[in-house]
């Protein structure tokens, strides 16, 4: 079946994300800026909500895929576009409020009805590793990356899941280095379930999603919720939750600020082509 734009409630057609259901039940979601690498702007995260939430409610979607058009998966936040307005999951205002509402909204996949997979090629950068991460199952092209450099720069993640994923020690290699880990490293430590070559990619991820789909859908719900239920129980919302308050005291340490002025900088410049 052909792409087609996803449609925001207004009836207004979504470019930035295409929407097609390539198998009976299996409803697919590609972010669609390449250009951008796919970076997430509040029009695309927005699109993508709305998107997810639309499957869920469509009794003939039993899982949803997600995947990027273009060389990667997604770089990740796009810091060049104004990500104060128009966000969308509501969060008042105040220190932390960016990363509260990016932490809400990856963890609104967990409460959806039906899985979603992160179908991750290329790159999977800040931002993008946490979208995939928040995702129900993950797979890999074998060539692909993650990673979350703006650990070295700017502080903690906007999505603290990485000990739930990968372990203690993995996940303070991970965020202490802000290294880029590969596709077979990812499946060893638990970010991802399994690597494919990158051009069987497509057709393994739709086999695991047929399979699925063949489930009834209300069994899937019942299956994934009593595994989150199984985090909260450990306490991985309230640990999720806690680190935000850690980024924004991140946020006023002198080095950090230092490097966040150089970051704007070097975006403003590359704006404006100098």
């Amino acid at each position: 079946m052909a792409e087609h734009p996803a449609q925001h409630p207004s009836g207004n057609p979504a470019e930035n994300l295409l929407v097609d259901d390539p198998r009976p039940g299996v409803r697919r979601l590609t972010l669609n800026r390449p250009e951008k690498r796919n970076a997430l702007d509040n029009a695309l995260r927005t699109a993508l909500f709305e998107a997810l939430r639309a499957s869920d409610v469509d009794d003939a979607v039993h899982v949803t895929i997600l995947r990027g058009a273009g060389p990667c998966f997604s770089s990740g936040y796009d810091l060049g576009s104004d990500l104060s307005a128009d966000r969308p999951t509501y969060t008042a205002g105040g220190d932390g409020s960016w990363p509260r509402q990016a932490t809400e909204g990856w963890l609104s996949l967990w409460d959806l009805a039906k899985p979603v997979i992160a179908q991750v090629h290329g790159y999977a950068m800040a931002g993008g590793s946490e979208l995939a991460a928040a995702c129900d199952l993950v797979y890999l092209a074998d060539d692909a990356t993650i990673s979350h450099p703006v650990l070295r720069v700017a502080g903690t993640p906007d999505f603290a899941v990485h000990p739930w994923l990968v372990g203690l020690r993995n996940a303070m290699e991970m965020v202490l280095t802000g290294d880029a880990v590969t596709a077979d490293e990812a499946v060893r430590v638990g970010y991802a379930n399994r690597a494919y070559p990158a051009d069987e990619l497509d057709d393994a991820v739709l086999a695991v999603a047929e399979r699925m789909a063949a489930i009834p859908h209300e069994l899937l719900q019942l299956n994934k919720r009593w595994v989150y239920r199984a985090m909260d129980a450990m306490g991985a919302r309230t640990a999720i939750r806690s680190a935000v308050d850690l980024g924004s005291l991140a946020q006023k340490a002198p080095g950090v600020q230092a490097n966040l002025a150089d970051l704007r900088n070097r975006i403003r410049g590359a704006a404006s082509g100098d």
